[in-house]
């Protein structure tokens, strides 16, 4: 089965970027020429999917906003002769079937993808989270896990090496190698100390789940933080299921925190046909 939808939980409060995020929500902060969000969104429509959900909460009006038409705006544009910039914007609108529905509740990322539950119905499903971009020049990183699911039919997260002192950040899974860069999943924790991982292979943001995961979350308890936790919620689901872990490439940007906004900022500025020259000198320059 294709996975056709794809789901982005966009709910959080991004209190590790206040004052700014009082106003502005953190997937909407800025990389270069572009929102956060919309890196991720080209994601999906570059991996084949244009249906796609994303979660928000109250306040956070400027996404929907963002991926929807202006008329006024486009209007101004034509009559200027800015025709790149129009066709840009209109690009912008038109690139998928976006939906919205807000998590009411400050309750975790496994409620926040059980909002979801609607939209998908018993499809397979694709999750995003909102402040992880991943850059890849070929195949994106979506899509990679979604061939992974059509080839094995199971659930596949999306994992990659992390330094073994820092596994207490991340969801750990334990697993045994199936084939190039596809394992099979013995084990899962959230954030271990390093004594206690099973492994270095952290779980990344990207998940392509079976619908099966939702009849779980609405029955998981409160986990770490008073929180339902999607790993929680996929323990349960390997206890019936099988499921695999891809580890993908390409970099991937942790944008919900500020060492990892500013390296994607200036990796991407570094990419920028029209900056990456002068913007390598002005780094010269300073360090």
């Amino acid at each position: 089965m294709k996975v056709k939808k794809a789901i982005i939980p966009a709910a959080g409060l991004g209190t590790r970027f206040l004052p700014v995020t009082k106003a502005v929500p953190k997937e909407m902060l800025n990389i270069v020429d572009k929102p956060a969000l919309q890196y991720i969104v080209e994601e999906v429509v570059a991996s084949g999917i244009e249906e796609i959900l994303i979660i928000t909460t109250r306040n956070k009006e400027m996404i929907q906003n963002h991926f929807d038409k202006s008329f006024e705006l486009e209007i101004k544009l034509g009559q200027a002769g800015k025709t790149e910039m129009l066709n840009e914007m209109v690009r912008i609108s038109d690139m998928a079937d976006i939906h919205y529905v807000r998590q009411k509740e400050p309750k975790g990322l496994g409620h926040a993808v059980g909002c979801a539950r609607t939209f998908v119905g018993d499809e397979p499903f694709a999750v995003l989270l909102g402040d992880d971009i991943v850059y890849n020049e070929g195949k994106p990183c979506l899509r990679q896990l979604a061939e992974v699911y059509e080839k094995y039919g199971n659930s596949v997260l999306g994992v990659q090496t992390v330094p073994h002192e820092e596994t207490s950040k991340y969801g750990i899974i334990a697993g045994e190698k199936i084939s190039d860069r596809t394992y099979e999943i013995t084990g899962m924790i959230e954030k271990p100390n390093p004594q206690e991982a099973p492994s270095d292979m952290a779980i990344l943001g990207r998940y392509v789940l079976d619908s099966d995961i939702f009849e779980i979350i609405g029955n998981t308890p409160k986990g770490k933080g008073g929180e339902i936790q999607l790993t929680d919620a996929m323990k349960i689901l390997l206890r019936s299921h099988r499921m695999l872990a891809y580890d993908f490439e390409g970099r991937r940007y942790d944008t919900g925190n500020k060492q990892g906004y500013l390296e994607a900022t200036v990796e991407y500025a570094l990419r920028h046909q029209e900056l990456k020259d002068g913007f390598m000198e002005y780094l010269k320059s300073i360090v």
